[in-house]
This record gives C-alpha cells, structure tokens and sequence, in this order.
C-alpha cells in the first residue's frame, strides 16, 4: 500500500507540536517535526495567548516538511479547550485570546447564575461547572465591555481560529465547541436561549463541522510561505482530548482513559449524555467524541501542580525523569486534594501545598523529593474517587484504564494508580493526541471505517506499558478522602 502521511498539530497549554505520521496501511510512523513552548503572556493585568505565535509554528513546521521533499495528504489541528479568539468582518484578529487561567473569571459563575440557572444551564449542556468555560468568559467580557468582543465578526474555537488563519474557512468544530457549556448536548448545536442570555447571535460562530470534514486548503499566501501546494486541512477531534481518546488502544468498551498532561481527563465513553442527578451533583461533563460518542468524564488536576512546583525547587535535577524517581526516595506521607481551588493559579505552588497541609495539619513537604510523592501520590487517589464515581453509570464493569499522555511516562504515578485502583493500567500512546489527530486525518481519506478500527491502528503503533496492582492502597485512601473532607469544612 502506498504510504500516506498527515501533518498533526498538537497544542497544550504548554506546549505545541508538529509530528509527521506516515501510515503504511497497518501502522502509523510518528516523527516529530517541531516542538515550541506555549507561555501564557502577562499583559495588562490580564493573561494571553500569543496566537500569531502559535500561528507561525504551525507554519515553520509546515515549511520544514517542503523542503523536506515530504509530501503531505492533510493536516489537522487540535488544541486545549475553551478559549476563543476574536476576528473583525476584514478577518483580521483581533487582539491576543484570553487565557483561560486568567483571574477575570473568578466569581463568573454566580455572574451567570442570576441570569439563567445552574440547574438549567447543566440540563442543556451537560458539562461540568468551571470557572472558566467559554459561557463564563464571553458573559465576563461582555461585562466589562471588552472592545474585542463588540467588534468580532466572527468568535472562533483556536484550532477553528488557526484553521482560519491557514485557510480562510469559517468553522466550528464539534468536540471544541462541546468544551464551551454553550452547546445542547442532545441536538449538538448552540442552545439559543444560552446564545440570547449572552447577547450573541450564532452567526459570530463558524458552520458546526464534525471529525473527519475538510475545511478547506491552505490559502494562496500560506502555499507560497511554506512551499507547499492546496493541501487540505482536515476537521480533526479539535479539543485534544477528543482525539487522544480516539487514540486509546481498547477493546470492547470495559476501560476508562485517563488523559494525563497539563490536565488530567478521566472519564468513560458512552453512546449518549448521561445528565441526570447524579452527574449534575459530581459535576461531571458530557464533552463530543468521534463517530458520534460522547466523553463523560471528569476534568481533575493533571500534571499542572508538579509543572509550577518545580519551578520553585532548588537544587533539585532538572529532568522530570529524576524528579520523578526522586518521589520514591523518601516515605512523606502528606497528601492534598489536587482540584482545591488554592491550586488553580497560585503565586507559589509550593507555597499553596504549604499552606494546605498546615490547614489540615499535616506536616508539609520540605524537600523536592517529597513534593513530588506528595503530588503524585495524591493525583493518583484523586482518581480512585472519580474511577468510583464514573463505576456509578459506567454501562460495564472497568477492568482497565488506558492512560494516554505525557504523564504516562510517569512510572512511580502510574504504578500508583494502579494500586490505588485495584486495576490494570495501561499506558501509550504517549503522543496519544496527535496520534488520534492522525488517525481521523487517515479515516477522512477513506483508509480507516470505524472507530474500532482506528484504535487498532493505535495498538499496532506503539509498545504499551502495563502496570499491574502490587499492594493495596486502602488506608491511604481513607486518610485522603478525610484530608479532602477536613479542608472543605475550614
């Protein structure tokens, strides 16, 4: 069979990534071709993301596959969730997006609530209640009468913004769109009484576009930037995790996924939303998948905490790797709740793990080392509780979780939620968003038929790592859920 490959990019919260997939038929080949970091910017008491930035990383990678000789089927962009960027009637950007880690949204939420309720909005949409969801940032900015957004033609998702940029074509991809608590969960489209409370009208948003549509081509000024021809650009699962869960190499649907970076998505796939009381009490979110599933998870801590913790250690290695290892050095035995709001955007993440532990009088860390088993540790028992939550509605028992994502190289974390869960885990792909990026870029051009499939292509990809329950971790659990309890009730 005649080798085919797709250009994915791939942006965290960050981070970004280009990865060549080459598919053989049988296997997808993945080669990183560039890798940049994703700052959020401090501007005007705000925080931003550099989209031009990002823009142009996209487009240096596209030039180094041309002069590579390497020709490319399509390209696929997806991203992190919720945020949006702004474009005038001329197509121009306009300003730098928000960030969604900015502190504008604190309190956004009980903004909205007077104008429609939790229970309503929660009805509609299905998705969990955060801070700062598309919903609660555009009615923040709206507030305060934010230039950007009274000028905007269109409000674009950013890898539908991106694509824009790449092709001039105005969408609105589905997965990305789900992440906003601004679509209806049952017909898939902008709820309009949501769409009225804010004042907007649906034409500001992009054609709704499902995984695998194409878009459109590169633009003529993009084909002479890159040295590339009209190469499509392919709707893929824009939200990452959408296209990293179409990546979990599973069988049958008995398995969870767990999504570790940044963030931490753990949740299950159904065929569709599960909103009734019980997922409305636990929060628990109804994000769009491929081929018409749905993602019910929940959207806890990932990798955040150690991300910003590091930064405030001192003589400490710098690998993660080492760091890492370091966990298993020593016996602390604190623990934290990772999704506390004290962790959300803190000056010192070290500092908030301090404080958190004097609140629920434990002795803190003092040490890297124990920082690191401090957070992983708690990481891992915060999603035994979310596992027992989603065991709740789950349509069969969960005898496995796949855990896709950086965070998979964890060993000592994966070992842990291994143990804690009583299950097997299983880890890889570790570019397991990119690889799904691919994977729906290869279905749109007829060489897979089915989800199923696609997952194949996945598990004939990589080498996976398989960690099995060695010790039970039952009373550490007990002494988490009443830490998590005893800093609730402060």
């Amino acid at each position: 069979m005649t080798n085919h490959n797709f250009f994915a990019v791939d942006l965290g919260a960050t981070s970004g990534r280009t990865i060549l997939a080459g598919f053989d038929g049988k296997s997808m080949k993945m080669t990183e071709v560039t890798r940049f970091e994703n700052p959020m910017i401090p501007l005007g008491g705000h925080l931003f993301w550099n989209i031009a930035h990002l823009y142009n990383e996209i487009l240096k990678g596209l030039r180094k596959v041309a002069e590579q000789g390497v020709s490319i089927d399509s390209i696929g962009i997806d991203t992190w969730g919720v945020d949006v960027a702004f474009f005038g009637k001329d197509g121009q950007l306009l300003g730098l997006p928000y960030c969604y880690r900015d502190s504008h949204t604190d309190g956004a939420q009980e903004r909205f609530f007077r104008k429609m309720s939790p229970r309503d909005l929660y009805a509609r949409t299905g998705i969990q209640f955060m801070n700062f969801n598309t919903v609660f940032n555009l009615d923040t900015l709206s507030a305060e009468g934010c230039s950007a957004l009274e000028a905007a033609d269109k409000i674009l998702f950013m890898p539908d913004a991106l694509a824009f940029m790449l092709t001039g074509e105005t969408v609105c991809e589905y997965t990305i769109a789900s992440t906003s608590q601004m679509l209806n969960a049952f017909n898939r489209e902008f709820d309009p009484d949501i769409l009225s409370v804010l004042g907007l009208s649906r034409e500001r948003f992009g054609r709704l576009v499902f995984p695998g549509e194409v878009i459109g081509v590169l633009s003529e000024q993009v084909q002479r930037e890159t040295g590339l021809g009209p190469v499509k650009v392919i709707a893929v699962a824009g939200h990452d995790t959408a296209s990293a869960v179409a990546a979990v190499p599973a069988r049958g649907r008995d398995f969870a996924y767990l999504s570790c970076g940044t963030w931490s998505l753990l949740g299950i796939e159904t065929p569709e939303p599960v909103i009734n009381d019980f997922s409305y009490r636990e929060n628990f979110t109804n994000e769009g998948g491929v081929e018409g599933t749905v993602r019910f998870l929940k959207n806890i801590c990932g990798m955040w905490i150690f991300e910003q913790a590091r930064r405030d250690f001192r003589n400490a290695p710098e690998g993660v790797g080492e760091l890492v290892a370091l966990a298993d050095t020593v016996d602390y035995g604190g623990v934290i709740d990772p999704d506390a709001e004290c962790f959300a955007h803190p000056a010192s993440m070290t500092g908030a793990i301090d404080s958190y532990c004097l609140a629920t009088s434990q002795v803190p860390p003092a040490l890297p080392a124990e920082y690191c088993r401090c957070i992983f540790r708690s990481l891992a028992l915060r999603c035994r509780q979310v596992i027992e939550s989603l065991s709740n509605v789950a349509p069969e028992p969960i005898r496995t979780l796949n855990v896709i994502g950086g965070g998979s190289r964890n060993a000592f974390l994966m070992q842990y939620l291994a143990d804690c869960l009583g299950i097997r885990v299983v880890c890889g792909p570790v570019e397991g968003t990119a690889m799904g990026n691919a994977l729906i870029q290869a279905k749109a051009a007829g060489l897979a038929d089915t989800l199923d499939r696609l997952r194949e292509i996945s598990a004939a990809s990589v080498e996976l790592t398989v960690y099995e329950p060695k010790v039970e971790r039952n009373d550490e659990y007990s002494i988490f859920l009443n830490i998590q309890k005893k800093y609730r009730n402060n």
